[in-house]
């Protein structure tokens, strides 16, 4: 029995799931449903007919698995609060799993269950009734996730469910975060909840954070104390954009040049002296201090390298990255911190030093906000450099951002538009794919945050390929069905653009240089995008000319801020 009296007693092993997910502050159930979900659907029934007062999770239907896991990894991106994604069996479970690989590398933590086929065949409540039973049973079903989760099990008794929830929850959450994965098999889950079970307080605390040591501190701030030329290079934001804030005040503070390099989630205002866009490798042709700040790669040592006698300084939860194999990036320091409690700890250490030469740091300050303005000008004159025909994906970047001055917009971008040609006013404006790159993730992530933020505009930003790999007649679905007017912008170039550059980089000068059709790259003849958004009733239109794209985008944000429905431009660039 509860000693809480705002929880109801579970009935059976499903309820407790279901009131133990809601105490942890789960808000929605995002599910792909299939046989082995019967008794979850059991309790959401006992619910919407009246006859339990349970406060559980809303349920929410998503008609693919990968939209389901896409949207929790969007709705912890816009709050910081972790999701629940139920799936089905093996089958739910592998469909899954590319937006798992994608959640395990940027530390998004979504509490992933997939019901388990019956392992009984008699006569025992949720025993074998179909033949697919026999069909989708898995020696251990387990596996397919457990290399990019932090934590696996599968419930085998019902008085098991609120302390695996306990668990799970806490697991994912505690740094560095991450998905967790729990089996539930379909007898297990209809089984009763028994008088004598315990069900009270959730049992399990979260880890501390992770904190800089005093010793630490001292010493990388000695280290860039002797630094003439430090920079920051970082690759993610926060949630709530604490992370940002600490960084423009320490930036400014000491006269730190900052560059973001592949983000997946904007630190800085892009107009901020220190920041000085997104391309790491202008600063460390001349830095001889580098602070990493939770880059799992802060630079291409193929390309532009640090030089071989700079001092780097590796923060983060785990600044080894220890789970990715082979990461060779050197490091002088490794401070094992939170981001933000070490900046703010590295800030204060600096600014009380009697020591602190504020003339060098001044004359620093003026000539990274000279170089900050002089690569925005460039780019600017870049951007509009490509308003041709076809235009380029950097000018139709720049004009998107000019259309959203003054607004509220999030945007999520999978290789779709390009951070360096864009304005961001702050922390959190701009989101990309995780550098485990499972594609598909552009479109349910904005969807996820989209209802988080029923306020906000919402905009995915997506090539082609992208595009059809998030499946988009289910995300269109998903977002008329449940009134989340989203902005996709689909960028139109016929081919698998990554596929065609890598190969390129690879052999410059090789035979697939010569061609004119990089062979495994071409997408031609590309499907009519804006039938697909139509077929769910959403606005959407197609533009191939420059003079066209504005009035195309301001008639898309009026649809979505009026009309409150969905709009798609399938805007035609060119590939470069």
């Amino acid at each position: 029995m509860t000693n809480d009296p705002s929880v109801a007693t579970p009935e059976t092993a499903a309820e407790a799931i279901l009131l133990r997910l809601k105490q942890h502050g789960i808000d929605y159930f995002f599910a792909n449903a299939g046989t082995d979900f019967a008794p979850i659907i059991e309790a959401y029934s006992k619910n919407e007919l009246g006859d339990g007062d349970a406060d559980i999770p809303i349920p929410l239907i998503c008609p693919h698995e990968n939209a389901a896991i896409g949207m929790a990894h969007g709705f912890y991106v816009a709050t910081g609060r972790p999701q629940a994604v139920m799936l089905h069996v093996n089958v739910g479970l592998a469909n899954a799993l590319m937006g798992i690989i994608n959640a395990a590398s940027d530390q998004i933590p979504i509490f992933v269950m997939a019901g388990r086929t019956p392992s009984t065949e008699g006569a025992r409540l949720g025993a074998r009734s179909l033949p697919i039973h026999w069909g989708q049973d898995m020696r251990d079903q387990s596996a397919i996730v457990r290399e990019f989760v932090k934590w696996d099990y599968e419930m085998k008794l019902p008085d098991q469910a609120a302390d695996l929830i306990d668990r799970g929850y806490a697991v994912a959450m505690s740094h560095p975060r991450g998905p967790v994965y729990l089996g539930l098999p379909r007898e297990a889950l209809g089984m009763a909840w028994e008088e004598q079970f315990p069900f009270g307080e959730k049992r399990h605390a979260l880890s501390s954070p992770p904190a800089p040591t005093k010793e630490s501190v001292e010493e990388a701030a000695r280290l860039i104390k002797m630094a003439k030329k430090p920079m920051l290079i970082s690759q993610r934001g926060d949630p709530l954009g604490a992370l940002g804030q600490a960084v423009e005040r320490f930036a400014e503070n000491h006269g730190v040049a900052v560059a973001e390099f592949w983000t997946t989630g904007n630190l800085m205002a892009t107009d901020h002296p220190m920041h000085c866009g997104f391309d790491p490798g202008p600063l460390l042709e001349d830095a001889d201090l580098v602070i990493v700040l939770d880059a799992m790669v802060p630079w291409l040592n193929g390309f532009t390298p640090p030089k071989d006698d700079a001092v780097i300084i590796q923060i983060g939860a785990d600044p080894l990255f220890s789970r990715v194999p082979v990461r060779g990036f050197r490091s002088a320091l490794n401070l094992t911190s939170l981001p933000v409690a070490a900046i703010e700890a590295l800030d204060a250490a600096l600014s009380s030093d009697p020591a602190r030469d504020d003339g060098a740091i001044s004359e620093r300050r003026k000539a990274i906000a000279a170089l900050s303005n002089a690569k925005r000008e460039q780019a600017r004159e870049k951007a509009e450099a490509g308003a041709g025909d076809p235009m380029t994906p950097a000018y139709v970047s720049k004009v998107l951002s000019d259309c959203f001055k003054g607004e509220d917009a999030r945007i999520f971008s999978e290789l779709g538009c390009d951070p360096a040609f864009m304005r961001f006013e702050g922390a959190n404006q701009f989101h990309s794919h995780a550098l485990a790159g499972g594609l598909g993730w552009g479109l349910p992530a904005a969807l996820g945050a989209a209802l988080a933020e029923p306020d906000r505009i919402h905009v995915a930003c997506v090539g082609d390929g992208s595009y059809m790999f998030a499946n988009p007649v289910a995300c269109h679905q998903i977002a008329e069905a449940h009134g989340l007017p989203i902005l996709t912008i689909v960028f139109n170039n016929a081919v698998w653009n990554a596929v065609r550059k890598t190969t390129l980089m690879m052999y410059p000068t090789g035979h697939a240089s010569r061609m004119n059709t990089v062979p495994l790259s071409s997408l031609a003849p590309n499907p009519d995008f804006t039938k697909v958004a139509e077929a769910s009733r959403g606005f959407a239109q197609q533009v191939e000319r420059p003079e066209n794209l504005r009035p195309a985008i301001e008639e898309a944000l009026y649809v979505i801020k009026n009309e409150r429905r969905q709009a798609l431009l399938d805007v035609i660039v060119s590939q470069g």
